[in-house]
């Protein structure tokens, strides 16, 4: 069994940072692409940003420049620093990342944390 866990969400104003965290533990052999996605209210789940095991990353053209996507595979983490938030980046952040477990090779999902960008 696979666990990501996110950290980092919390309540910023306009213009200010957060840095997200996402680590995976337990049966992994290895781990292939991580993402970012994220959901407001009332919308569909969106990809903000994802980066492969060689390190190729890919953005949504509203976070290009604004936000970065890394990666510690020592740590089996993945990170989200988001820079120059706006109201508009309020939602639940999710991580995702495809891991190979004991037996298979799947998607596995953290539950996600609030990020508010808000005066």
């Amino acid at each position: 069994q696979v666990q990501l866990v996110e950290s980092g969400g919390g309540l910023v104003q306009p213009g200010g940072s957060l840095r997200l965290s996402c680590a995976a533990s337990g049966s992994i052999f290895s781990i292939y692409a991580m993402a970012w996605y994220r959901q407001a209210p009332g919308k569909q789940r969106e990809l903000v940003a994802q980066i492969t095991s060689g390190d190729t990353t890919n953005y949504r053209n509203s976070v290009k420049g604004r936000f970065t996507i890394s990666r510690d595979n020592g740590k089996n983490t993945v990170y989200l620093q988001m820079n120059s938030l706006k109201p508009e980046d309020t939602a639940v952040y999710y991580c995702t990342a495809i891991v190979r477990s004991t037996g298979d090779i799947r998607d596995y999902w953290g539950q996600g944390t609030q990020v508010t960008v808000s005066s």
